[in-house]
């Protein structure tokens, strides 16, 4: 055995100075291109990963092709729905069945529109809307600032909203109900203080489990505040990644209008009912449902690839942010680069991990539907579990998998086994940042948007004649500021995923990129499913 000769020497599991856990203390050095396709079980291959500044070869062309060719026969049956389109669809009620010709024919009528006015609460909404969109931009580059610089604050002060505002509506809900003569008859006292109670409990036990894992929570904030940080350094994202999402707009226009001409395609003819009355009714032709599914089939995986190329961006932009030492030496035009990679050699990668997320995101709709139409017995329930544990396992790894790839060019495959072994090798568990720090942001977010909605709606009821319906418009101006910080949100959680995997390449490789990270993802715990004995055997040479 390897370890036979040193038996008492100490392993130091964070030992920048020691033998990288991807490597063999014997073998000899690894291959000059650690990017080659070739399979090699060998882990020394991922001994000098670092961001792949060298022009990329295309990968995955096949599913390249296969997305151009979603695309392609979508536009061009579009096309054709267009051109052959039957503009007798819309004067359908217009046709009658003529006994003596035995068709439809068309009768003459004019129509007269009515035009609708404006009303004042289309006019409140309006600007309501506009100014949250406003507002949306000044409001997330505040966030990002006070996470940057008061993480802790920002989070210690957000956490009594999680408890109060269930605790508001519960006692809310248990005096109107006590006002209200016809709830209180249909929902007696006692049921009420039971659910009064129990509620209360309920968020009792959430205030224990934040007490419980303060220590996580801790961690948690410190990562949170490295990624802001990060993202910080690279504010042009904000500009790009919106442009990304108007180029995704802009492509689904002319499908949508392909979708409204398809239906147009066809006949109007003469159907005969039960009881021998002829009526005229539009016959669709044979080919519409088919262009139906094709045309939204390929919209879903074009938005799924367009999210998985926004992740690409960002975790390439990062990267490089990243592997540079001095702030001097940083190189330019760092996103024009990410995006040349996503949108050209690597878009085939992107459009594969596009594909796997849209037959993720179906499995799940279906899985979720024949959970509510409440499908009964032992084995459909834990077929149920299965399907949702590999969901989601299909669904973690993807995640990782794209940022690997950005940052290697890497082919999908070849990005996920490297991946793999990378966390694995290096025993990172990844609860922190996958879990945990979503779950803060997303409360954060949540509370940030419900204190506007409420300053909207007094706003409202001072200033305008709305009265209930000032409600109504407070609550569509909270579903916007949401969306436009969860958009926010979606990017830092990238951005927190980049940074851990790039912490792995440099703890892997033994050296310390950026300092500031490592002083907060050092306190990363072992990941439990694997023993560190394992580990020391495994460098050893065992």
């Amino acid at each position: 055995m390897g370890s036979s000769e040193e038996p008492s020497k100490p392993i130091s599991l964070d030992d920048s100075s020691s033998t990288p856990l991807l490597s063999k203390p014997d073998d000899p050095p690894p291959p000059p291109s650690p990017y080659s396709d070739e399979p090699d079980s060998d882990p020394t291959r991922y001994l000098q990963i670092s961001f792949n500044h060298d022009p990329r070869p295309f990968k995955d062309l096949a599913f390249l092709l296969l997305f151009l060719l979603f695309v392609l026969s979508t536009f061009a049956a579009g096309i054709f729905a267009v051109v052959h389109r039957n503009s007798d669809y819309s004067s359908l009620s217009s046709f009658e069945y003529d006994a003596v010709s035995t068709s439809c024919v068309k009768n003459v009528t004019s129509f007269s529109f009515l035009a609708s006015s404006s009303s004042s609460f289309l006019k409140d909404l309006t600007w309501t809307l506009v100014i949250t969109l406003i507002l949306s931009l000044p409001i997330c580059f505040s966030l990002l600032w006070l996470l940057k610089n008061y993480a802790k604050q920002v989070v210690y002060a957000s956490l009594p909203f999680f408890v109060l505002f269930p605790i508001f509506f519960d006692v809310y809900w248990f005096v109107a109900c006590t006002i209200s003569s016809s709830c209180s008859d249909s929902f007696p006292l006692v049921y009420r203080i039971l659910v009064l109670v129990f509620v209360l409990l309920v968020i009792g036990v959430i205030v224990w489990i934040f007490m419980a894992n303060r220590h996580r929570i801790e961690l948690t904030i410190s990562i949170i505040g490295v990624a802001s940080h990060a993202l910080s350094r690279n504010l042009a994202l904000f500009g790009v990644l919106p442009v990304l999402n108007l180029v995704l707009v802009v492509y689904y226009a002319p499908i949508v209008v392909f979708l409204l001409f398809a239906r147009l395609n066809g006949e109007i003819d003469a159907e005969e009912s039960e009881d021998g009355v002829y009526s005229c009714v539009w016959k669709q032709d044979a080919w519409v449902p088919a262009y139906y599914a094709l045309a939204i089939l390929t919209m879903l995986w074009s938005l799924t690839t367009m999210v998985e190329a926004q992740v690409y961006v960002i975790s390439g932009t990062v990267a490089q942010w990243y592997f540079t030492k001095e702030e001097s030496l940083r190189p330019r035009r760092m996103i024009r680069s990410s995006l040349r990679n996503a949108f050209g050699p690597s878009f085939g990668t992107v459009c594969l991990s596009g594909l796997l997320i849209a037959v993720v995101r179906m499995v799940r709709t279906i899985v979720d539907g024949a959970r509510k139409e409440g499908t009964s017995g032992i084995v459909n329930l834990i077929l149920l579990c299965c399907v949702n544990v590999l969901l989601s396992a299909i669904d973690f790894l993807n995640k990782f998998t794209i940022v690997f790839a950005a940052i290697t060019g890497e082919s999908y495959c070849s990005s996920a086994r490297m991946t793999y072994e990378l966390l694995k090798h290096n025993l990172l568990s990844a609860v922190f940042v996958e879990t945990i720090s979503t779950r803060l942001l997303a409360g954060i977010i949540f509370v940030l948007s419900a204190l506007y909605a409420v300053v909207a709606c007094v706003i409202l009821k001072a200033v305008s004649n709305l009265g209930v319906d000032a409600y109504f418009v407070a609550a569509l101006a909270w579903v916007l500021l949401i969306l436009v910080l969860g958009f926010f949100v979606h990017v830092l959680d990238n951005v927190i995923d980049t940074v851990y995997v790039c912490y792995a390449i440099d703890r892997d490789r033994g050296e310390v990129c950026k300092q500031d990270v490592h002083e907060v993802y050092v306190n990363l715990p072992i990941s439990r499913n694997r023993r560190p004995s394992s580990m020391i055997t495994r460098t050893l040479g065992v």
